[in-house]
């Protein structure tokens, strides 16, 4: 923390000569335990934030057209828009529109954006699967609306609602939930319908480390797209025998007749699935039952491998190679899929040989070498 803050203050001036002092605005990346591609479908997640974080330097704009300007010291790219037009803002198809995205939002919902100089530090890896989008959504909804929205829960409603309908990203509340509400040193049991959550206890005698397989596939996104539509085309098929069943949330195995074509079935299969799993992982974490977490971890995994159909090679070889290392009690993906990190339960003991032979492993099966980070429950968003 204290190295991108010094690094913002530093650059600020440099990049805005004539504006005042910045204010620094934090909010973190998160690795999701368990509870994959559920928040969509109103069910259970179970996140942690992580150290990595987006920070965001922000004072009054200096600009001669009362413009909120924004530079990623990160891409070395800037954007800008008139204050005045934030309203009638369209999508550019790039970074940006995480930042514009916000502001719409808080102009729609009646907060006074005024013109803004804003400086943007993440050191969240990007496609990694460890929501840099979503840090960079709830750092510049605090740095744009001065911190001064009230009820935090309406700030993590802003962030998701820019992804849906700026970004065009159909994804659920989780990422930008967490990085507002995340605790130290516990994970954060998520009912994405209602949104109560409460905190899960960690067992102390375990390292989280996820390990990230260098790859994105392009798949990603429009995979993403298609299994929000193929969920509800398999809460329509049960809606047919059950009309009460208003999400795969409400579902329950026994409602997936063989009528129901193979691939909703199989989604709606791993998302009742999965929702059990976020439950009973809970159960387990607060009892430091670890091999019974480590045996829920390689379930979800499974499931998203074969029912969800989300993962990928890179992600299936990490996944069996730390499995079938020492001290390891489980490994899954983690994130959205096709590349990104896997997230595994490791003992204390072992995390030195885990982290050599995981990463001698990958490199000699794929020729690139894997970066592994340690994932400390952190605190959740703020001012610096």
């Amino acid at each position: 923390m204290a190295g991108a803050t010094s690094l913002l203050k530093h650059r600020f001036p440099e990049r805005y000569p004539r504006s005042a002092a910045p204010m620094i605005y934090r909010a973190p990346g998160r690795v999701n335990l368990i509870g994959e591609h559920t928040d969509y479908n109103d069910g259970f997640v179970l996140p942690i934030t992580i150290e990595f974080a987006c920070y965001a330097a922000v004072a009054p704009s200096t600009s001669l057209g009362n413009q909120v300007r924004v530079y990623s010291e990160d891409l070395l790219k800037g954007a800008e828009l008139p204050a005045a037009g934030i309203a009638d803002a369209n999508p550019r198809g790039d970074w940006s529109d995480y930042v514009f995205g916000i502001a719409k939002q808080l102009v729609e919902r009646g907060h006074a954006v005024p013109p803004l100089d804003i400086l943007i530090h993440s050191t969240v890896p990007i496609g990694a699967g460890l929501s840099s989008s979503a840090a960079l959504e709830i750092s510049s909804a605090l740095a744009l609306s001065g911190n001064s929205i009230d009820d935090r829960l309406e700030l993590a409603r802003i962030g998701r609602a820019a992804e849906n309908q700026f970004v065009g990203l159909p994804c659920g509340i989780m990422d930008q939930f967490i990085s507002v509400f995340g605790r130290e040193h516990a994970a954060i049991k998520i009912d994405c319908r209602s949104l109560e959550y409460e905190e899960v206890a960690l067992p102390e005698n375990v390292v989280i480390l996820a390990v990230n397989t260098m790859v994105k596939h392009e798949l990603g996104a429009s995979a993403y797209r298609e299994r929000v539509r193929e969920c509800a085309e398999a809460v329509e098929y049960i809606r047919h025998a059950h009309p009460a069943i208003q999400s795969l949330r409400d579902a329950t195995l026994d409602m997936l007749d063989a009528a129901m074509p193979e691939v909703p079935r199989n989604r709606a299969r791993h998302v009742i699935g999965e929702n059990e799993r976020v439950v009973e992982f809970a159960a387990a974490s607060r009892q430091g039952n670890l091999e019974r977490m480590g045996e829920l971890f390689v379930a979800s995994h499974r499931s998203l491998q074969h029912d969800y159909e989300v993962s990928c090679e890179e992600l299936d070889f990490l996944v069996d190679a730390a499995i079938a290392l020492p001290g390891v009690y489980g490994a899954r993906m983690t994130g959205g899929g096709f590349g990104g990190c896997t997230v595994n339960l490791v003992n204390p003991d072992d995390v030195v040989h885990f982290r050599d032979r995981i990463s001698r492993t990958y490199r000699d099966k794929f020729q690139v070498a894997p970066q592994i980070y340690e994932c400390r429950p952190s605190a959740g968003a703020g001012p610096i």
